[in-house]
């Protein structure tokens, strides 16, 4: 793929920071080049096909770095996350992966939306294992502790790391030492192997320990003490809220038996918490601004009209979501509640202004239009200055600027649709709820 700078390998371990990995799993890092023509996901989809065709066997599944990071923190890793509860476990187990074929098979617009596929089944189960249990009379007497064959058998398999590490150019490696290939290429040739002990005596592995297999153990995973699997996908083309309206259509299609509960989790059910939140912190920031013009005016029909005009500037913020193509989340929401404070600014400079020239002697209408026009410069070039600022994350310039880049562009939006309210609706509304008096609020 020419757009991949490079990559690196771990077998046996993956990026999620407190994830127990099998020998068997790992994960690929790979780094782009800065300058491409094609954006993440044409070269997500490129690698995905070109697995799919060539290692049909390997369970695969893209994401981000940063994306992986904050799925672990959240404990949210996977945007689709299907838990399937019964206390029958082969229930579950023969329903998941019909599960997850029907959510495969969801098409929008031609595509398949969903994405790396996990049916749950197969990943709850760890091993197998050998196990050695060292002969511990047998050891003694030929001078070998417990430890001492436990450190040969490790250092036959992985290595042992030396006291202290080698500088190289002013850099440290650790540096680890270990059997050769052949005593590691399979169980017999470790057990053949001669080990000398402190003492100088020599045995063979097999004679100091006898070896136990373990089959594969299955994990279970649980959530208020219920037993579940969890049916788990990605995303690729599609919001996160047609994709679950599109995979819950599917799986009421499916007409699961009565005794198996669906729960839907990981980022949408994070998301939903979310924007409850955010809902409530919209609702505070209104009362607070409410409060604060109510202080600042000494009335109720400053803060009303004021808060009027930023209620609706926050179509602006849909305008712009729309026209880019961008949906609402939890960056652009928190771009919506920035725009209720921002666009309020507008409102106090235009009633302040009012204020003056009604306490000068003009009657209302003649104030509301000359402080419009008094004021209709600060509020334009305020408002520009703020949109341009915000341009450079609109448009996604630097790395990691696409998470921002919905509240950059909800913000612009609300931003500009309100320089038409402040100066049209604001004074309007604060015209013929004032038209009576003839001085400034709370003279």
């Amino acid at each position: 793929v020419p757009e991949v700078q490079n990559t690196s390998r771990r077998t046996g371990l993956q990026l999620g920071l407190a994830a127990v990995t099998e020998a068997n799993t790992g994960d690929i890092s790979v780094k782009l080049k800065t300058h491409r023509s094609r954006d993440i996901w044409s070269i997500m989809d490129e690698i995905r096909a070109k697995i799919a065709q060539q290692e049909p066997a390997v369970t695969v599944d893209f994401t981000q770095k940063l994306q992986d990071m904050i799925g672990d923190l959240t404990s949210a890793p996977q945007p689709i996350f299907i838990m399937l509860f019964a206390p029958d476990a082969k229930l579950i187990d023969s329903w998941a992966p019909k599960v997850a074929d029907a959510i495969g098979n969801i098409q929008v617009g031609g595509k398949h939306p969903v994405v790396d596929i996990d049916d749950g089944v197969a990943s709850t189960t760890s091993g197998p294992a050998f196990v050695f249990h060292v002969n511990v009379a047998n050891a003694a007497h030929v001078g070998f502790s417990p430890q001492n064959v436990a450190n040969e058998a490790t250092a036959m398999l992985d290595g042992l790391p030396v006291p202290k590490p080698v500088v190289v150019n002013n850099r440290p490696y650790t540096l680890r030492i270990r059997f050769p290939q052949a005593v590691r290429s399979s169980l017999q040739s470790m057990n053949d192997t001669m080990m000398i002990s402190p003492t100088g005596q020599t045995a063979t592995l097999g004679s100091l320990a006898s070896i136990a297999e373990l089959p594969g153990q299955t994990e279970i995973l649980q959530d208020h003490q219920q037993r579940y699997v969890a049916v788990t996908a990605r995303l690729e083309g599609l919001d996160l809220g047609h994709g679950i309206a599109a995979v819950k259509k599917t799986v009421a299609g499916l007409h699961l038996p009565s005794s198996i509960r669906v729960e839907y989790g990981g980022t949408y059910k994070t998301q939903q918490k979310w924007f409850h939140q955010l809902l409530i912190v919209l609702a505070l920031a209104v009362v607070f601004v409410f409060l604060v013009l109510l202080f600042e005016f000494k009335n109720f029909s400053a803060p009303v009209a004021i808060l009027v005009s930023a209620l609706l500037s926050t179509s602006g913020v849909f305008l712009a979501l729309f026209i880019t193509g961008k949906t609402l989340n939890l960056s652009s929401f928190m771009g919506l509640i920035m725009v209720i404070g921002i666009v309020a600014k507008n409102g106090i400079l235009v009633l302040d202004a009012d204020g003056k020239f009604r306490a000068a002697g003009l009657s209302a209408k003649e104030a509301i239009i000359q402080a419009g026009r008094r004021r209709l410069r600060p509020v334009v070039m305020t408002a520009l200055a703020a949109a341009l600022g915000f341009l450079p994350l609109a448009l996604a310039i630097g790395a990691g600027s696409q998470m921002l880049q919905p509240l950059a562009i909800a913000v612009i939006g609300g931003i500009l649709i309100a320089i038409v309210l402040s100066l049209m609706i604001t004074p309007a509304i604060y015209y013929y709820m004032t038209r009576g008096r003839a001085t400034e609020p709370g003279a």
